[in-house]
C-alpha cells in the first residue's frame, strides 16, 4: 500500500496536479507493482512565503526577479536602438 507524499510550490492548476497525480500512480504501478485501489497520492500546496532555500522565499527571488527583470528590457531596448542607427 505505497503512499506518496509530495510537496509543491502553489501555483499549479488542477489539470497539472491531476496530471501529476496520474502519473505518480502510474509510477507506483510499474515499479512496485502497486494495486491502484491501494495506493494513496498526497500533495501538498505551500505557500511561496512558506517555501525557502538558501535564506530565501520562493516569494522573495520572485519579487528581486520582477524588480530587475524592467531594467534588463530596457537595456535590450537601448542596444537594439543603437544598433538600428
Amino acid at each position: 500500500m505505497p503512499l506518496i507524499e509530495v510537496s509543491i510550490a502553489r501555483g499549479r492548476t488542477p489539470e497539472q496536479l491531476r496530471s501529476l497525480i496520474g502519473a505518480l500512480h502510474r509510477a507506483a504501478e510499474s515499479s512496485v507493482g502497486a494495486v491502484p485501489e491501494n495506493t494513496t497520492v498526497i500533495i501538498r500546496e505551500i505557500e511561496h512565503e512558506h517555501w525557502s532555500r538558501g535564506n530565501q522565499t520562493i516569494a522573495e527571488r520572485n519579487a528581486a526577479a520582477q524588480e530587475t527583470a524592467p531594467s534588463q528590457h530596457v537595456s535590450v531596448n537601448i542596444a537594439a536602438e543603437r544598433r538600428s542607427h
